[in-house]
């Protein structure tokens, strides 16, 4: 990996994520993978591109400056007052417009504020409603809500179509738009509109917001020999929570080991790479990325902790929410022998996004790349399909049960009736 990169996923999480990512307000990972290192050898030179003709540009700019005058002051969004303000508010409308213009959800530039807080979103703290979002064939669409979030309290689920946010229709709103609608202050409400893939009938969905603080890693020793291990998602601190989770794992002198992935919208690559390299041999081939001829592809391969045996019993529970760096690592892990997948289709980001810092304070998320697995495919726009199909039903969420953890243990050759040893 070379030494300027830094990958994130991010997804859903969002413009999936990308992943636009919505955690609880804000776009994460996660939900989308997002890449930021030094620029690939863009230029980044003066001047209009060659052939390039841009005096409408500054037309339209300077038309602007004679003649426009607000329809309506009216508006809870705060607005520039000195002239200043007003041509750098421009200068950022220019910018997304013309990532508007290639039509790629998960391609869009963070002004200031949306930068500031996709930055605290990844170390895991933020406020919202906790829920990474994403556009998916043309629909704004809920990758996962946050366990524990309002959002998941307040009834959304994984795959649910946003038809509106308070009213207002999404339909062509870009991810980043809509994180902008749905974010804000602790307390306040948005009112989400959706329906859910095999519904007929849209529902309304109110939902308080809230400072999230995302639990990424958790555990769970059961009584009948099986450790279990969640990771809610792939942040910068994901790695080390999951060494002291082995650790425990370890200890507990259990043997067989289920890793949740549900509901992952992904984060960053780094993580899936780094976690996954505990049960990879030196140099196996995690993830690639294919650049189509734009530049070499690059391999990313595992740092070789391989420190458990071919005794190791593993499952990994994935499902729609599951996206970007939790289908990376879930697809190595299963391509490489180490574990069976368990759940339902996983979320389909098989795209990769670069953050390039445009100013000290703005980013912009392009996608430069398509996600390879192992064996050399890109990850299916339907998502990767689990060894064992196993459905989760509305039926079998208001009885608090849980049929995907249930079948993971039965595999492993548990009991699905025991509980908690902690």
């Amino acid at each position: 990996m070379r030494s300027e990169e830094r990958k994130i996923i991010i997804s859903v999480a969002a413009a999936m994520i990308a992943t636009v990512v919505l955690l609880i307000g804000g776009f994460l990972g996660g939900y989308f993978l997002a890449v930021n290192q030094a620029h690939r050898g863009v230029g980044l030179a003066a001047g209009a591109p060659e052939g390039v003709d841009l005096s409408p540009v500054w037309k339209a700019w300077y038309t602007i400056d004679e003649k426009f005058v607000p329809a309506s002051v009216s508006t809870s969004t705060p607005m520039a007052t000195t002239t200043a303000e007003l041509n750098q508010e421009k200068v950022w409308g220019m910018i997304q417009g013309l990532t508007a213009s290639l039509n790629d959800p998960y391609t869009y530039f963070m002004p200031p504020v949306e930068n500031e807080q996709f930055a605290t979103e990844m170390q895991g703290s933020f406020e919202g409603v906790g829920m990474e979002i994403d556009v998916k064939d043309g629909i704004l669409t809920v990758v996962s809500p946050l366990k524990g979030s309002p959002a998941e309290r307040a009834g959304v689920r994984a795959g649910d179509h946003i038809l509106k946010i308070d009213g207002e229709t999404t339909e062509g709103m870009d991810t980043g738009s809509a994180v902008r609608k749905i974010r804000g202050e602790k307390g306040t409400k948005v009112v989400l509109t959706l329906r859910g893939e095999e519904d007929s009938q849209s529902r309304e969905v109110s939902v308080t917001r809230d400072v999230i603080n995302i639990p990424i890693v958790t555990t769970e020793s059961r009584q009948d020999g099986i450790f279990v291990i969640q990771i809610a998602e792939f942040t910068a601190n994901a790695p080390d929570l999951f060494r002291k989770a082995l650790r425990e794992f370890m200890e507990s002198g259990d043997s067989k080991l289920i890793i949740d992935l549900r509901g992952n919208p992904g984060g960053y690559l780094e993580g899936a790479v780094e976690i996954s390299s505990w049960f990879l041999p030196s140099g196996a081939i995690v993830v690639s990325e294919d650049y189509a001829g734009h530049a070499s592809n690059i391999d990313h391969r595992s740092y070789g902790y391989d420190i458990f045996t071919d005794k190791l019993q593993m499952i990994i529970l994935v499902d729609k929410g599951s996206a970007s760096a939790s289908e990376i690592m879930a697809g190595a892990l299963r391509h490489h022998g180490d574990a069976k997948l368990v759940g339902t289709n996983t979320f389909g980001k098989g795209s990769v996004q670069e953050l390039v810092p445009i100013t000290s304070d703005t980013s912009l998320k392009i996608t430069v790349a398509r996600w390879l697995g192992p064996d050399g495919e890109q990850i299916p726009r339907d998502g990767i399909a689990p060894d064992y199909e196993v459905e989760v039903t509305e039926e079998d969420r208001e009885a608090k049960k849980d049929p995907q953890l249930a079948k993971a243990v039965e595999l492993l050759g548990g009991n699905p009736a025991v509980g908690s040893a902690n």
